[in-house]
């Protein structure tokens, strides 16, 4: 039996925040838009279709609570949520918090931001907002 590994892409371009029931939260290292990164903690899984029933329905109420936090901390105008795939293969959820304002608003936000990473302060900042107990997630 495999275990999880996180794919190379996703460790180089994002930051571990948390493990939730079933996956890693990872924040997109790109200050531009907050977007959080889900990635189930099961070897081998490309599609959404291909994890059981019973994580299917976590990953839903995984994206449901990370949705409500980034409405709860930013108030974004919408929340996008994606699952491509087409580069990093492994199974991850993309949950990104929009504003009318942000640089690539009303299109969809790929490729179109201009790198901007954060400083080590500013992660831990985020870190600790999600991990504040008053959010609820998943505690």
């Amino acid at each position: 039996m495999s275990t999880f590994t996180l794919h190379p892409q996703l460790e180089s371009d994002s930051f571990f925040i948390r493990d939730l029931p079933l996956s890693q939260l990872r924040l997109s290292n790109q200050k531009n838009a907050p977007w959080l990164v889900l990635v189930p903690r099961r070897p081998d899984i490309q599609e959404i279709f291909q994890l059981t029933a019973d994580d299917r329905a976590q990953l839903m109420e995984e994206i449901t609570q990370v949705s409500q936090a980034l409405m709860t901390l930013y108030a974004p105008d919408k929340i996008n949520v994606g699952a491509l795939g087409n580069i990093v293969p492994q199974l991850h959820v993309h949950v990104i918090a929009r504003f009318k304002t942000d640089e690539a608003w009303p299109h969809a936000i790929w490729g179109k931001l201009e790198p901007a990473p954060y400083t080590a302060n500013a992660v831990k900042a985020i870190k600790d907002r999600l991990n504040d107990e008053k959010l609820r997630l998943f505690s």
